[in-house]
């Protein structure tokens, strides 16, 4: 467990900015109202701040000293207000700009991945810009008509979908067409979906307890099955032997650090046997709200939601020396 927070800064104001126009906008308020509501039990100073047009006046007015992003999706995760807030000299919780970029891009991100020798499902990539027709014959032919169709730059199972049928490629990349220029091509892989907290400490990122999502049957863990009460189940921990346990925390935190994250990451994997996991992607601003995975990790570990989210203010302050 990380050190104890010791010397919490009461009089910290905290701005958790949240919302904005991205299609994970209401997800990002909902966390956002949990985060605040758990602040309070340590800070008496926060301010719940719109990502929009008045956000740099917004800011300036409240003087944060320690901004929250709880946010989904672009522009607040992709490292575009992670620069803004660089250039504004604000200090704030989470990865900087180059790890927020890369890790929202799944296909750079998963270039880093194989250089770092992390294990990856077979993939290509498919752009707007190619022929239709033969991006599906492309598909067929080097991956077959078992694949999954990923949008590369959007969160929460947005866009994405599980294709079984060659007849339904071409509907599936419309469809991630819609949110993305560039599409993530996957080989589909059934097994158990993984996921694995990281969390930065003095000593260096550490891995919380594997945790096994489950749906019920002829369902995944789709945007619905994130985000709706009782539509899937966390295993604490995952019934996984312990060799493989503890080789998914490593992969979780190689990629962490792969990808240079700060304070916090979830990787995601798909497990097929005893000796099989696949890195599907990293996550550097995971959930916060009711059904979150994130913060049930954080309790197998050892913290408790409002510890954890002072633990990660006291963090970014101790950034600015505040």
């Amino acid at each position: 467990m990380p050190s104890r927070i010791i010397n919490i800064n009461q009089q910290l104001k905290i701005a958790v900015i949240n919302g904005g126009h991205s299609a994970e906008a209401d997800v990002s308020r909902s966390s956002a109202k949990g985060v605040i509501k758990a602040l309070k039990d340590n800070y008496t100073n926060i301010c719940s701040i719109e990502l929009d047009q008045d956000i740099t006046a917004n800011l300036s007015n409240y003087d944060a000293d320690v901004v929250f992003p709880i946010l989904h999706g672009p522009p607040g995760e992709d490292g575009t207000l992670q620069g803004f807030l660089e250039i504004l000299g604000y200090s704030y919780v989470g990865s900087g700009v180059q790890a927020s970029a890369a890790a929202m891009d799944k296909i750079l991100a998963k270039l880093i991945f194989s250089d770092h020798s992390l294990p990856l499902a077979k993939q290509l990539v498919v752009t707007r810009q190619m022929d239709p027709a033969k991006s599906v014959e492309r598909i067929l032919s080097s991956m077959g008509d078992y694949v999954v169709v990923k949008p590369a730059t959007q969160g929460s199972a947005l866009g994405v979908t599980l294709v079984n049928d060659g007849n339904q490629l071409h509907a599936a990349i419309e469809k991630a067409f819609t949110m993305d220029d560039q599409l993530l091509i996957e080989e589909r892989i059934d097994g158990k979906e993984i996921t694995v907290g990281v969390i930065d400490t003095d000593a260096g990122p550490r891995a919380f307890p594997v945790i096994e999502i489950t749906t019920a049957t002829d369902s995944w863990y789709d945007f619905e099955h994130r985000y709706t009460q009782g539509l899937s189940q966390h295993l604490v921990p995952a019934d996984l032997d312990k060799a493989q346990t503890l080789r998914l925390q490593q992969i979780a935190i190689d990629a962490h650090k792969a990808l240079r994250c700060r304070d916090l990451s979830r990787a995601d994997f798909i497990v097929v046997d005893s000796n099989n996991e696949y890195l599907l992607e990293v996550n550097t601003l995971p959930g916060m709200t009711p059904t979150s995975l994130y913060p049930d990790g954080a309790a197998a570990f050892g913290l408790n939601f409002e510890a954890l989210v002072s633990y990660l203010v006291e963090r970014a302050a101790r950034r600015k020396n505040l």
